[in-house]
């Protein structure tokens, strides 16, 4: 510490800031604390695993019809 200039703390300043009110917001706060509630996140689960499992077909499927294009091409190329 110093002796001659000794420490002195400055007041705090009030700093007010009105608050105004923003229907978007309130509207976003709402959505995030439906989405909180209990269960959402197992319901959110079930929800992603069913698109997975109705998008798994098409992926076997484009798959399939890829190793055959590729074979199909390399028997007449080569």
């Amino acid at each position: 510490m110093s002796v001659l200039f000794p420490k002195v703390n400055k007041p705090r300043e009030w700093d007010y800031r009105p608050i105004y009110f923003d229907p978007e917001k309130e509207a976003r706060k709402d959505k995030k604390l439906a989405r909180l509630r209990r269960g959402a996140f197992r319901e959110e689960h079930e929800k992603n695993m069913s698109e997975m499992r109705r998008k798994r077909p098409s992926k076997l499927a484009f798959w399939i019809v890829l190793i055959v294009l590729l074979l199909f091409s390399f028997y007449f190329l080569f």
